[in-house]
């Protein structure tokens, strides 16, 4: 893979608000009782196929379980990017490492051709 393929695959990954959105964060101002709640609605849109909606509730809630479960979907549409953001938001150091490491390689191969 030469620069300009990596580049248009990079930017193809991209969103419009980035790669990762680092102003994701649980609302501090749910109790228990609410985020308990959110976490039942978002599961059930999350089981009825709307992962978009799930999460949001997931990440409002910072419902860990939910977001890495929203990874995992995009793992399996072949989109790492998207579920690197999910996977970072729920603190899943298991699923992130070997992300990074891919990329890692990635960009290690992508030097050494250049150079």
């Amino acid at each position: 893979m030469d620069l300009n393929n990596f580049r248009s695959a990079v930017s193809s990954h991209q969103s419009q608000q980035g790669f990762i959105k680092v102003s994701d964060s649980p609302l501090s101002a749910l109790d228990s009782r609410q985020k308990a709640l959110l976490n039942r609605k978002g599961n059930e849109l999350f089981n009825c196929g709307k992962i978009e909606e799930a999460s949001r509730i997931f990440i409002a809630t910072g419902y860990s379980d939910g977001l890495t479960r929203v990874g995992d979907i995009f793992i399996s549409k072949n989109k790492p990017l998207y579920a690197l953001k999910f996977y970072i938001l729920a603190k899943n150091q298991k699923k992130i490492q070997p992300l990074i490491e891919k990329a890692a390689k990635t960009l290690s191969a992508l030097i050494n051709n250049k150079t």
